[in-house]
């Protein structure tokens, strides 16, 4: 064993990592030592082009019901806010008429367990940093509690040097000697931490996994009867490409057999990044919406001495993300969807880009609060009527990334954004109450916008 993995190793048993864990992490290592570079030549791949559509699945509500007492929703809710200026759980964050993202999550699962009269378990995947304040906002939520624990935690690895690739030390705050291993992870955290197995014991069968900011993922019975009709051991929901997507994972095929494969932008070769983002070649990118047999998955693990092997990741970065002149360092990582090429048989699905609706910065969160989207019975987010897509928001990063001054600059909340297709905020700009944009609104700063203003195709 290297110098360097060995001294992984020791240093991931000593911080109490599961065994699967450190297998998994070795396994990664050993491929980038053998040369492996992590990515995916266009040369390997051709498009996917002929995909089932969620829109012509067969309506059983019989077979979706039973299927459903069998099914448990797991949310990847690891994440700090930090890109926003949070410090806990971005799925703690207000998002809409004062719930937070974890409130309308809770309130989806609850009313399908009403409808469905299913047992239909709420499962977290929470890092160290996220555990604590979820469970507490989580159980302000009266019968939402299971026959099965409410988290998992998702594991760690270390950063290593890109020169030697031994673990970096970084005395400034050991916490960042650490990175999490991409949510890949999902599969080796759930047989670390024993929930794999509960859950089987307890008679689940399938997980429908998404993250916890992505509001439009919903657990839709149709798509799960489908998939215990079929007996498909894994699902990955995709939709079509926009100019938006471009630098998003996109599915593909092998050339040499056909499988389906997800691409990562990380995992292009430079001199593939034009093909990469040929939106009309690669039409359909992943949604981070997926469905797995957990049957399948105790097997393929079993089978495979704990390690997937999922394709690699290879993440060149410093060691203080906020301070580029520390140590550059490399981070091994996976994507959870990239087990789409492990399972044999597995299928990805057309769906309606309604069921993506993540919000990574506040240009996401703003039409979100606003009234170009609705609150509907069950937490539900929808557009509202007669939209057919959210509207665009460019806000100024130096004034509105992070929350704070984000929320400092709407204290009154949100303008209305119904009638609106775009809206671009250049500088420090400030909202009165009741402002009204429509069509295409650009601003610039400094300045205030009047209580009651109306904005309407113009720049001001």
């Amino acid at each position: 064993m290297a110098d360097g993995l060995q001294l992984s190793v020791e240093k991931m048993r000593a911080e109490g990592v599961g065994e699967a864990a450190i297998a998994s992490f070795e396994d990664a290592y050993r491929r980038l030592q053998a040369g492996e570079r992590g990515t995916l030549p266009e040369a390997e791949l051709q498009p996917a082009d002929d995909l089932p559509d969620a829109a012509r699945l067969p309506d059983d509500p019989d077979a979706a019901r039973a299927a459903l007492d069998r099914a448990v929703v797991v949310k990847l809710n690891g994440g700090l806010g930090t890109s926003m200026g949070m410090d806990r759980a971005k799925s703690l964050l207000e998002v809409k008429d004062g719930r937070t993202f974890l409130d309308l999550v809770a309130e989806q699962v609850l009313a399908l367990r009403r409808h469905f009269d299913a047992r239909l378990p709420l499962v977290l995947m929470n890092s160290f940093a996220t555990r604590e304040d979820s469970l507490a906002a989580l159980a302000r939520h009266d019968r939402l509690e299971s026959d099965v624990p409410a988290d998992f935690v998702q594991n760690k690895v270390p950063k290593l040097a890109e020169d030697d690739l031994e673990p970096v030390s970084w005395a400034q705050d050991p916490a960042l000697e650490w990175a999490p291993p991409g949510h890949g992870d999902l599969y080796v955290a759930l047989q670390t931490s024993g929930m794999l197995d509960t859950l089987l014991q307890h008679g689940y069968r399938w997980a429908f996994v998404s993250n916890s900011d992505n509001l439009g993922a919903v657990l839709e019975p149709r798509i799960l009867a489908w998939i215990a009709d079929r007996a498909l051991p894994f699902v990955m929901e995709v939709a079509d490409r926009t100019e938006a997507d471009r630098k998003g994972g996109h599915v593909a095929r092998h050339t040499d057999g056909g499988g389906l494969v997800l691409r990562e932008l990380a995992q292009t070769p430079e001199e593939d990044l034009e093909a990469f983002q040929e939106i009309e070649r690669h039409r359909f990118f992943n949604t981070n919406n997926l469905w797995v047999d957990l049957q399948a998955l105790r097997g393929l693990l079993d089978a495979r001495g704990g390690v997937l092997g999922l394709p690699m990741i290879v993440n060149r970065k410093t060691v203080d993300p906020s301070d580029k002149s520390s140590p550059a360092v490399v981070q091994l990582e996976t994507a959870m969807g990239a087990a789409i090429d492990v399972f044999e048989g597995a299928q990805a699905l057309r769906v309606p880009r309604a069921r993506f609706l993540p919000v990574k910065t506040t240009d996401d969160l703003l039409p979100l609060r606003s009234d170009a989207y609705v609150l509907r019975d069950g937490g539900r987010v929808e557009l509202a009527r007669g939209r057919e897509r959210a509207p665009l928001v460019e806000l100024d990063s130096e004034y509105f990334k992070l929350i704070r001054d984000f929320d400092a600059r709407f204290p009154a909340g949100p303008p209305s954004l119904r009638e609106a297709r775009r809206l671009a905020v250049a500088g420090d700009v400030t909202f009165g109450a009741r402002v009204v944009c429509r069509g295409d609104v650009s601003i610039e700063g400094p300045r205030r916008i009047e209580d009651g203003a109306v904005l309407e195709g113009q720049r001001v």
